[in-house]
């Protein structure tokens, strides 16, 4: 029998899908944590240079978002003897592993080649990077159909992507230097670190390939046609409301993607980022593993509003307290990983419950281009988060080698801070209007 198509029980299915995030959410996190460091630090961009940046990632990102409904709409359609979504993760993952490689070995050319360079590789690793995410998504709702064990697995998946996104935010740094031979970091050792990192991740991600099946479901010798693909999903309220108080809340992902270049500013140094990041890390995860038992007391609806405005008000208590005393802003920092946490679990289960919703409605189950839109408002959140922190980057005039003001210090931490305290209210709105047919 093929030993990719054999049957494997539930309990390798569930570790083989949270190691295989573990790998892919380890690549991930790298690449947008440390890119604009490295680009700045190691790549020697301008400020000019930095705006083009800003608006390469943007326009790459937003490009992605709009491509993943696409690329769920191509796996819909997709019959093979393995499934529709597992051979996607099978091809993905060695071009997402080089590509993610070539982000990070920029060659030493004139600054219009290096930002040449980088928005091809860019554009072409977000491409990558959607083939393999949103096939993974959808298998996770198709290989566990029931909602309890789903949500485990969800939870832990979110947990173990903190704990990845915790070493690789932690160890990346010091890998590199490790890799420049022992001094400090420099590009070759970042390109090193970073080509090891994403070969392992990538190779660790193909386990949701080999040791998972989708669940079977009867063949009724029709096939899913765009049309009833883009109708059925429209008809889905509840998941479109998920998708726009995700977007309003793109606030939260704003210390991931600037947090490596807001230390620099506000510290001196890009490893007091190691504290920052452990700490919303550590918040993160303890708050994924946890989330499942909040959800026995309360509704997915009431735990993602209410861990919301929490997170509104501690954005808020962190910017009006500053950033002079760290000891502070690492509490702060952590209180607000544990509502990311929240928000990661909660999120990806109503999306979840709402397949199973429109499914029971219309007949018709849409996995892949309804779990494109987790990936298509992740990639949509963290695009805005880097266009308003490159913004304010652009704005205070920051670039490698210049006099750092206190001035500078506080429109930084104006994006740090105060742009996610706004965002998380506003976000709670579309979040109110979320229902099910069957369930609040």
């Amino acid at each position: 029998m093929d030993l990719v198509s054999a049957p494997v029980s539930a309990r390798k299915q569930h570790v083989s899908v949270v190691v295989a995030g573990f790998g892919q959410n380890f690549i991930l996190t790298t690449v947008t944590t440390f890119i604009l460091v490295y680009l700045l630090q190691y790549a020697h961009i301008t400020v000019a240079g930095m705006a083009v940046v800003t608006g390469i990632l943007t326009a790459t990102k937003i490009f992605d978002a709009v491509s993943d409904p696409i690329m769920g709409s191509v796996i819909d359609k997709t019959r093979t003897r393995w499934g529709k979504m597992r051979p996607f993760i099978l091809f993905s993952a060695f071009p997402v592993a080089l590509l993610t490689t070539l982000l990070f070995a920029v060659p030493d050319l004139p600054e219009a080649g290096k930002l040449t360079f980088f928005g091809v590789v860019f554009f072409l690793w977000g491409i990558s990077y959607t083939a393999c995410d949103v096939p993974y998504w959808g298998l996770i709702g198709s290989a566990f159909p029931d909602t309890t064990e789903r949500t485990g697995v969800i939870s832990q998946v979110r947990a173990y992507g903190g704990i990845s996104l915790g070493i690789a935010t932690l160890g990346m740094p010091w890998l590199a230097k490790l890799m420049s031979g022992g001094g400090d970091a420099t590009a070759t050792g970042w390109s090193l670190a970073v080509g090891i990192s994403a070969f392992v991740g990538m190779t660790l991600y193909l386990l949701a390939f080999v040791n998972t099946r989708e669940k079977a479901r009867p063949d009724t010798g029709e096939r899913l046609t765009l049309r009833v693909l883009f109708t059925t999903l429209g008809k889905n309220t509840p998941l479109l409301l998920v998708l726009l108080g995700s977007v309003l809340g793109f606030g939260r992902y704003l210390v991931q993607a600037g947090g490596a270049v807001f230390v620099i500013i506000a510290y001196g140094s890009e490893t007091t980022f190691t504290f920052v990041g452990a700490a919303v890390i550590l918040g993160l995860v303890l708050a994924s593993f946890g989330t499942p038992l909040l959800m026995k007391r309360l509704s997915s609806k009431r735990l993602m509003i209410s861990s919301t405005l929490v997170a509104s008000l501690l954005y808020l208590g962190m910017y009006l307290a500053g950033f002079a005393n760290l000891v502070a802003v690492l509490v702060f920092i952590f209180l607000t990983g544990l509502t990311l946490g929240i928000f990661g679990v909660v999120q990806t289960t109503m999306i979840a419950d709402a397949v199973d919703d429109v499914e029971r409605r219309t007949g018709v189950r849409n996995d892949g281009i309804s779990f494109s839109t987790l990936t298509f408002v992740s990639k949509i959140m963290n695009a805005l988060a880097v266009l308003v922190f490159g913004s304010f980057v652009v704005l205070a005039r920051y670039q490698d080698g210049v006099v750092i003001t206190h001035t500078m210090q506080q429109v930084v931490w104006a994006g740090i801070a105060l742009v996610p305290a706004v965002s998380c209210l506003v976000s709670v709105i579309p979040f109110a209007f979320y229902r099910l047919s069957r369930t609040d």
